[in-house]
């Protein structure tokens, strides 16, 4: 059993522990930070930088704790210097490496837009995510259903997903299957830790969130 009664699961890859939260999670759940030789705090979402990791669950409310507690410098044991908006910078950065994937897969085939194409890819089975942005019509967006075994994304905004597809602005998206697809469903997950709080998402009928 995991720290805050989460059982573990081994098959979902290696595990850390948030500094904020004390629990024990995957890490496609957590946030990696580095300390810079100048003693600055560094995200590192593609988890590939030099030097011990530090980790924080992809919440705001861990990040806020973290950084309000001064938990990274007891982490690192030595003093550090924390980025000004470091919540609200890691939520853009998220942001971008989201909207980049879904790009990479609709140069790769993997990835559709548009009412019509998106309907056409969840009827043939071709789909295993949906995704719609969260400013688009309710009403449009009900007439869309997420595959029966697949995960939805809701809250990229219309401007950010357009930027994917290299338009204006965009509602209805789908995505195929493949390594790439995963890490577009892994990282969304955690850009939804910091954007979207319990009370302001709600999972609408025939939409599986992950």
């Amino acid at each position: 059993m995991g720290r805050g009664g989460h059982p573990r699961d081994h098959s979902q890859g290696p595990e850390r522990k948030c500094i904020a939260t004390g629990e024990v999670r995957p890490v496609a759940e957590l946030l990696r930070f580095v300390v810079g030789p100048d003693g600055q705090v560094v995200p590192d979402i593609a988890g590939k930088l030099p030097g011990r990791g530090i980790w924080v669950l992809s919440r705001r409310d861990a990040l806020d704790r973290a950084v309000a507690k001064n938990l990274f410098a007891r982490a690192a044991k030595q003093t550090v210097q924390v980025p000004e908006g470091l919540t609200e910078r890691l939520e853009a950065m998220l942001a971008d490496r989201v909207v980049s994937l879904i790009s990479l897969a609709r140069r790769g085939g993997q990835a559709v837009t548009g009412y019509e194409k998106v309907k056409d890819w969840l009827a043939r089975g071709n789909a295993s995510v949906l995704i719609q942005a969260s400013d688009g019509s309710e009403r449009g967006k009900s007439k869309l259903s997420t595959p029966g075994d697949g995960s939805f994304i809701g809250w990229l905004t219309a401007d950010e997903l357009g930027r994917a597809f290299g338009r204006q602005s965009t509602i209805h998206a789908a995505l195929g299957d493949g390594g790439l697809v995963q890490r577009v469903v892994e990282d969304a997950a955690r850009l939804k830790g910091l954007r979207v709080s319990d009370g302001d998402f709600e999972r609408r009928k025939g939409k599986k969130t992950r």
